[in-house]
């Protein structure tokens, strides 16, 4: 079966961070379209879900006319501030087929002005 170049991509982001990833360190994956954005932190051992946060969530969205950078901002916050509760700090990020530009940069730094470290 041939993979579509999305795919590849995807796969080949994953599958390095997952060499050299730790027990002791989570995956945050992040996903983003034309509107909205959302990211969630999963732990690869027990392939579970352990936070996430999105721009699709009622008490982000009734915010009136937020732009998507500022939206990006805004949840990245949120995310961070579900991490510290659960005492998560030390995350890999996976930017998974998007570049590390615009929105997705945004959202990095945000994280890391809040505590988190990647």
């Amino acid at each position: 079966m041939k993979l579509q170049s999305i795919d590849r991509k995807k796969f080949r982001v994953r599958n390095k961070i997952k060499k050299v990833s730790s027990p002791d360190r989570f995956r945050l994956s992040i996903s983003r379209s034309s509107k909205n954005i959302s990211a969630q932190i999963i732990d690869d051992v027990k392939n579970i879900t352990l936070l996430s946060a999105s721009s699709v969530e009622k008490d982000i969205k009734a915010k009136n006319k937020v732009n998507k950078t500022e939206l990006s901002k805004i949840v990245a916050e949120k995310l961070a501030k579900k991490a510290q509760e659960k005492k998560i700090n030390k995350i890999y990020f996976d930017r998974g087929v998007y570049k590390y530009h615009g929105r997705v940069k945004i959202f990095a730094e945000t994280l890391r002005k809040n505590g988190m470290e990647f």
